[in-house]
């Protein structure tokens, strides 16, 4: 808000979207959270950025529950540091209410070639750190798709995380050679004439033709099914379609089920008989009258 010359409104705007989500939660029995994010403030090892990222964050976690709500989620940290600090401050200020923690992993490795945070703590060491200030609940949301960011929340799995996981990824196919939407080339700069380019244009932002597909999002959810993952959600590039495939992923039928796709119905593929027969009658009917 301040790059853009309306810092003066920041505390107004959030309460306003507060107040709305708040109204929302209360009239579907829903729960209702607060967010906290990443603040590109934060250095490590520079006093004055830690302070002014405490700062920011004591005063958005007050707002939020000045506000109401039910629990507070700290979301896309690089730096597991300052992952640690949003963990903090909902502790020390948030009343009690409980805190949800997670990290976005980049495209950085450590010196044993295992995923790990920008300040370079392996992806489990960082987890374990988060639960031990105070976070709830922690997990991976953002950069990694469905695909690769199953990676990570399967290694969690089995080190011994005392505390539930979540896991929330972007909408893209990202893959072993590309995990980062971010690092996600065009296919279309990819390949000419068959033969590979070393490396294409970077599709970011513009990552529509990269998007998963429903069946992705449905695998991804019976994965974390199996795995018993009790927080599972869907970062940037969402849309209501993919939440409706997750929900149903998990065995539930929202109200927006009643808009899901059935195959039985389709006049070519599908196998209600009545349906199918009446299809092609009127597809004869139709070419009789134009020939």
């Amino acid at each position: 808000m301040g790059i853009v010359g309306r810092g003066d409104e920041l505390e107004k705007q959030n309460r306003l979207a507060l107040k709305m989500a708040r109204e929302v939660a209360d009239s579907t029995g829903t729960l209702m959270c607060g967010d906290l994010s990443n603040t590109f403030v934060y250095q490590p090892d520079n006093d004055e950025a830690i302070e002014k990222t405490k700062e920011m964050f004591k005063e958005q976690v007050e707002w939020t529950v000045d506000e109401g709500a039910d629990y507070i989620v700290g979301e896309t940290f690089g730096y597991v540091g300052e992952a640690i600090l949003a963990a903090q401050a909902i502790k020390e200020y948030g009343k009690g209410v409980p805190a949800v923690v997670t990290l976005s992993s980049h495209v950085k490795y450590d010196d044993e070639g295992r995923p790990c945070t920008i300040d370079g703590v392996e992806m489990n060491e960082a987890l374990r750190r988060l639960v031990e200030a105070g976070a709830d609940v922690v997990g991976f949301n953002c950069t990694r798709g469905p695909e690769t960011i199953m990676t990570l929340v399967e290694s969690a799995t089995n080190a011994g995380i005392k505390v539930p996981l979540a896991v929330l990824p972007v909408l893209y196919r990202t893959t072993d050679e590309y995990p980062s939407f971010h690092s996600l080339p065009d296919p279309k700069t990819v390949y000419t004439m068959f033969i590979m380019i070393p490396a294409g244009e970077r599709a970011f932002p513009d990552m529509d033709c990269l998007l998963c597909s429903r069946r992705d999002v449905i695998e991804f959810g019976q994965r974390c099914a199996q795995l018993k993952i009790p927080y599972v959600g869907l970062c940037c590039g969402n849309a209501p379609h993919y939440t409706r495939a997750l929900a149903e992923s998990y065995g539930r039928r929202p109200e927006a089920s009643k808009y899901s796709p059935d195959m039985a119905m389709h006049g070519w593929l599908g196998t209600k008989k009545d349906v199918v027969d009446e299809h092609y009658s009127v597809t004869i009917k139709s070419f009789q009258n134009n020939f």
